[in-house]
């Protein structure tokens, strides 16, 4: 098989992870928010030490690199506590849309803080995606708002990571810093997370673990997508977890999202496959 459709798959195998794993979030229930995170993430930490045994990498990375692999462990934590936020009040749908707009954020946090610059395709694709995500979230003045605003956040810190991710990348290896991350969320949220620790039922224990085990398979299909293809050739099928998630959220819930929100997604994936083939025709000249 060639390298691009082996991406495709993986990309699709990760986007179905994903939307399952937000499914059992929901399907957890009342577990509190603290120990739904908590596991997750221990699983990861898992994943991430038989990777790194087998690799036979560093654990915790380069002196140097300390703050920055911090910061990404912090950032991404606060990520997946306001995402898991988000899935447990929000439509599954909504909640996906809202997190996918984390690509965009890494555009507006490259220009900062890389010193990238913004092309001039770049501005009205971020006004679009900006529109789309308040036609979403459907912003007032009362605690309604507080799931919506809780994932537009999750898709910031997210897109907060990833640049520092882009900073790391010839620095440090992705299994070291997946492991970092992984083992400082489960020491920080495992005092937590006993705080308020609430013995799951064997139904809910399977939800949990199976949390975890989605999650990683998501991260792991999606780190090895990218050693195909560019991000650039075939980042947009990551969009269809929205479909997956949408498709999920009916069958279980019943879930269908209002017309702002649909209007909303419309707004978002048009400006993503605007980007995508915006993005694919100028590497195509830069070649030629």
């Amino acid at each position: 098989m060639d390298n691009k459709p082996k991406a495709i798959i993986l990309i699709l195998i990760s986007a179905l992870s994903f939307a399952i794993m937000g499914a059992m979030v929901k399907l957890a229930g009342d577990i509190p928010l603290f120990e739904k995170v908590f596991y997750r993430n221990l699983i990861s930490l898992g994943m991430a030490f038989i990777m790194i045994k087998n690799k036979n990498v560093s654990f915790f990375g380069k002196k140097e690199n300390q703050l920055y692999l911090f910061s990404r462990s912090i950032l991404g934590l606060l990520g997946v506590i306001l995402s898991f936020y988000a899935i447990n009040y929000l439509v599954l749908s909504d909640a996906s849309m809202l997190n996918k707009i984390s690509p965009f954020f890494v555009t507006l946090f490259a220009i900062f803080f890389l010193k990238e610059k913004l092309t001039k395709i770049q501005i009205p694709v971020l006004i679009i995606v900006f529109i789309g995500a308040l036609l979403i979230i459907k912003p007032q003045f009362d605690f309604s708002v507080v799931p919506s605003l809780a994932g537009f956040l999750s898709a910031m810190c997210a897109g907060a990571t990833y640049t520092i991710i882009r900073f790391l990348r010839d620095r440090e290896k992705p299994s070291t810093i997946v492991f970092y991350f992984s083992f400082v969320s489960v020491v920080v949220m495992f005092p937590l997370m006993m705080l308020n620790y609430q013995k799951p039922t064997m139904i809910q224990l399977l939800y949990l673990i199976g949390i975890g085990i989605f999650a990683g398979i998501a991260q792991f299909a999606l780190t090895n997508a990218y050693r195909y293809a560019p991000a650039s050739e075939v980042s947009i099928y990551d969009y269809t977890s929205i479909i997956f998630s949408g498709i999920i959220g009916f069958v279980i819930w019943s879930e269908v999202p209002d017309l702002l929100s649909i209007m909303g997604s419309f707004l978002i994936i048009g400006a993503a496959i605007f980007a995508f083939i915006y993005n694919g025709k100028k590497s195509l000249k830069e070649v030629n």
